[in-house]
């Protein structure tokens, strides 16, 4: 028995030998240090839990990330610290190689630094300037003509809806449809102008309808433009004679009204038979967007009444003024316009339109491409007339 307990220890002593030089040789560049949780010195309780681990490979892999997590790493002051040729951050060849979050995040910060006190000097200096009277007159909420104006455009796109109907049970000619239309869209923007030039109305009120006449022009001619083409293809169709390169093929024309109410609400001015849908309304986040879209908007108002308008009633006729002073004034103006245009993007471009899909659970959000990653003046030309045919024919 003695003899057979012999070789047993031999293998136990040889086991903590390799064990003690693996240690050490690990030990040249790191010190491990385990964080002792609970000590299990039965051996019956370590064979039950290595035969459950055995049996499930999940709780296995979950013990084996606690006891990684329980090891610490130190470095040694052997260890050495430059161990290959490295730029530093700022060098020509390795700034566009990282992330500037935080420098980014510092430029936020000044800026909003620097406009908090210029916004108090201004007020300090000149005192509270908005005048409601700018946007909202007396007449503003009697104004019926150009409320009854703004209810009464919806015709418009009813009598393109009959027109189209016509057409597609051939009543009517092609020259006559076209011209039809014609008539139609130059309509619904002429109208709207004719009631704002004899109705002395507001400011707002006059720029909100003639907003709502312009939509509704340019999702007339998209309107009159698509179905035209769907007809075309229809007849191609009908003749066998289909390009291969058509989305339309195997979906015959057919004027659906629902499709067009849906589009004249819709945040688009691409007139299709259907358009990909979400599944369902996030209301908490309409409300976040919403209450977003009241304080830009009042921000874009406080700087066109504290800046913009005293700045041009205080200047003099760029024809009768000095040139220098005019190109003082311009200068003046540039970054508080730049502000205003800035949140008229965000506020209609990416809060309104998004909001308004949102709630018609309109899939394609889309809306604008990235201009502001223009490197040069070319390529903003570029972006502006790539967003240009973007939104109009994508």
């Amino acid at each position: 028995m003695a003899a057979s307990e012999a070789p047993e220890n031999h293998k136990m002593e040889t086991a903590t030998a390799t064990t003690a030089s693996s240690s050490t040789t690990s030990d040249l560049n790191f010190s491990v240090r385990r964080r002792s949780t609970t000590v299990t010195d039965s051996p019956s309780t370590e064979m039950m839990e290595s035969e459950d681990l055995k049996n499930n490979g999940k709780e296995c892999d979950k013990v084996k990330n606690e006891n990684r997590s329980d090891i610490k790493f130190y470095y040694r002051p052997s260890a050495p610290a430059h161990r290959g040729v490295r730029e530093s951050p700022l060098s020509s060849d390795a700034i566009f190689k990282q992330s500037h979050a935080g420098l980014f995040n510092l430029c936020i910060v000044v800026l909003v630094a620097v406009n908090s006190r210029l916004i108090i000097e201004n007020i300090i200096k000149y005192g509270w300037l908005i005048n409601s009277g700018f946007w909202f007159s007396s007449k503003s909420l009697r104004d019926w003509p150009l409320f009854m104006c703004c209810l009464s455009l919806p015709a418009f796109p009813f009598a393109a809806y009959l027109v189209e109907k016509l057409a597609y049970h051939n009543y009517l000619p092609q020259l006559v449809v076209v011209f039809l239309h014609i008539i139609i869209t130059t309509g619904s923007l002429l109208y709207p102008v004719s009631v704002i030039l004899r109705c002395d109305s507001a400011l707002l009120s006059g720029v909100t309808l003639m907003l709502f006449s312009c939509i509704v022009w340019l999702k007339l001619v998209s309107y009159a433009h698509t179905n035209y083409d769907m007809r075309a293809i229809s007849k191609s169709i009908d003749r066998e004679d289909v390009p291969s390169i058509s989305p339309y093929v195997g979906n015959p024309h057919d004027t659906n009204f629902k499709s067009l109410v849906y589009f004249m609400v819709a945040p688009t001015l691409c007139y299709q038979s259907s358009y990909p849908r979400t599944e369902f309304v996030r209301k908490g986040w309409v409300v976040r967007q919403f209450i977003k879209l009241i304080i830009f908007t009042g921000f874009m108002g406080f700087i066109i009444e504290q800046y913009i308008n005293p700045i041009i009633q205080n200047s003099q006729h760029p024809l009768k003024g000095n040139l220098l002073y005019a190109t003082e004034r311009i200068l003046k103006l540039s970054v508080p316009n730049l502000y205003v245009w800035l949140c008229m993007f965000y506020c209609f471009f990416h809060l309104w339109l998004n909001i308004l899909a949102e709630l018609l659970r309109f899939g394609d959000r889309e809306f604008y491409k990235d201009w502001w990653n223009a490197r040069n003046v070319e390529e903003v030309r570029t972006h502006i007339l790539e967003n240009a045919f973007f939104l109009i024919y994508r």
